[in-house]
C-alpha cells in the first residue's frame, strides 16, 4: 500500500527513476502474493525477501558495472538500491550483529569453527532482513576462530 501511495506521489512529482523502481518492487511483490496464495497470503517477512532479493540485484549489478568500466550504469543502480533500502528495515551494525552472534554461541553451545552449522541458522533466523547475510557469516567465523 504504501509503494502504492508513493508511486502516485512519484507519478505526480515527475520522478521517473523512483517510479520505475517502485513499479519493480511492485511487480515482485505481487508475484509473490501470487505465488503464495494457495497458502493463505504474503506475509510480512514475504514482503521484506522480495524487498531482499531486489537490494541484492541491484548490489551485484552495481558491483559488474563498476568491474566494468561503466560508472553511468552504477550510478543508477547505486539510486535504485536506495529507493529499495527505504522500505526495507533498519540494518544493524556491526556490534549489534556481534551481540546476536555471541548469544546464538552461547544459545548453540558452539565451541569451535566445526559448530559453523549450528550457529548460523540461529543467527539468520533472528537477524533476516536486518543484516547483509556476508556480513553475519564473516562475524559468525571471526568469533568462532575460523
Amino acid at each position: 500500500e504504501k509503494i502504492a501511495e508513493d508511486m502516485k506521489t512519484a507519478m505526480k512529482s515527475g520522478e521517473k527513476l523512483r517510479l520505475e523502481t517502485l513499479r519493480m518492487v511492485r511487480a515482485g511483490l505481487l508475484e509473490k502474493q501470487v505465488e503464495k496464495r494457495p497458502s493463505g497470503g504474503m506475509t510480512p517477512e514475504d514482503e521484506v525477501v522480495v524487498l531482499i532479493s531486489a537490494s541484492k540485484k541491484r548490489k551485484e549489478a552495481i558491483a559488474v558495472y563498476r568491474e566494468k568500466g561503466r560508472e553511468d550504469l552504477a550510478s543508477i543502480e547505486e539510486k535504485e538500491l536506495g529507493i529499495i533500502q527505504e522500505y526495507l528495515p533498519k540494518q544493524l551494525s556491526a556490534s549489534e550483529i556481534e551481540e546476536v552472534v555471541r548469544k546464538s554461541i552461547v544459545a548453540s553451545g558452539a565451541s569451535s569453527a566445526a559448530d559453523f552449522g549450528k550457529v548460523m541458522p540461529l543467527v539468520m533466523k533472528e537477524l533476516k532482513g536486518k543484516a547483509d547475510g556476508r556480513v553475519i557469516q564473516e562475524i559468525v567465523r571471526k568469533l568462532l576462530g575460523t
